[in-house]
């Protein structure tokens, strides 16, 4: 786990939800990502293995290794530069995505959204610590 005090005590966006909220947030969008990978993955155009789940496991990868990087080893600026490149990531995947079935591509969009708000939050502080 974390030093939740560390985390308390950093200068966060007023925007910042509650903690509460991310306890809700991520698992319904580790849901949707599940989802998403196996409606992907037996599609008749991927059958396991095709471009657009080729980015989305590897932002997947640094989804996963964010969390260690910004809160155990408190790596506030390679966090943020992590989540950029998972943002870049899961566009592309969206892209891909479109081009095999557009219906998927829907899927990714409040992932997109949320981490793109979890950049913000990141970036402020980072900015303001």
């Amino acid at each position: 786990m974390y030093d939740k005090k560390w985390y308390d005590d950093l200068n966060k966006s007023s925007l910042t939800p509650p903690s509460y909220v991310f306890g809700i947030v991520w698992p319904l969008l580790y849901v949707s990502l599940i989802a998403y990978g196996v409606v992907t993955g037996i599609d008749d155009k991927c059958l396991g293995f095709c471009t657009p789940l080729i980015f989305f496991t590897i932002q997947m990868v640094l989804n996963l290794v964010w969390t260690t990087i910004f809160f155990r080893w408190r790596m506030l600026k390679t966090a943020f530069i992590i989540i950029l490149v998972m943002i870049v990531l899961t566009a592309i995947t969206m892209y891909e995505t479109w081009k095999l079935d557009m219906n998927y591509f829907y899927i990714l969009i409040p992932y997109l959204v949320w981490i793109s708000f979890a950049s913000y939050l990141n970036g402020y502080i980072v900015a303001n610590n």
